[in-house]
This record gives C-alpha cells, structure tokens and sequence, in this order.
C-alpha cells in the first residue's frame, strides 16, 4: 500500500522531459491505432452488408431464372408448330407466284 510520503514523492517528482515526450508519443499512437481500427471494422461492417445485400438480390435472379426455364419442354413443340405455319406460308407464296404469273393482274393492266 502506498503512504503519505510514497504519495508525496511521486506528486512533487518531475519527470524528464524527453521522458513526457516519449509518453506523449506512445499515447498519440495509441489513440491513432484505435482509430484507424475503428474505421477499418467500420468499412468490413458496411462491405459486409453490401455483399450480403448482392447475394440476396442474385439469389433472387437464380429463383427467377428457374422459374423462366421451367417451361423449357413447351420451346420444341411451339418450333414444330412454327415451322409447320412457315412451310404452309412459303407453299401459299410458290403457288400464288405461279398462278397470278400466268392470270392478268388487275392493278398492273392498264
């Protein structure tokens, strides 16, 4: 336990100078240190939500895609059935070729 006298000698001692100095410095950079840490955890903090954020939004697009190609099945039937009305087009187009070549077009007799 310290006394009276321990008390008063350590009140009244002067510290050196380039001692304060050295003490001053060590606690500036401790002070420094606390808030550069501060601010990094505070940037993880915040990059964190971000990407915690982006993958809930990718999340949601792979739910969606899902949902889109489900139906994939149904594409080769609808492109048999095209192709089925683009050959009824293209035999309707050779025939009326033929046909109106050899009847007299209203529009171009004069």
């Amino acid at each position: 336990m310290l006394n009276t006298d321990t008390v008063d000698l350590l009140a009244t001692k002067r510290f050196p100078s380039h001692e304060m100095d050295w003490w001053l410095v060590i606690n500036l950079t401790g002070v420094v240190v606390i808030v550069a840490v501060v601010a990094l955890l505070s940037l993880l903090v915040m990059l964190v939500a971000t990407i915690d954020r982006n993958v809930t939004a990718i999340g949601g697009t792979l739910t969606a895609i899902t949902e889109n190609t489900q139906h994939t099945p149904l594409i080769t039937e609808t492109a048999a059935g095209v192709d089925a009305v683009l050959a009824e087009g293209l035999n309707h187009h050779l025939f009326l070729t033929r046909v109106t070549g050899s009847v007299e077009h209203p529009v171009t007799s004069g």
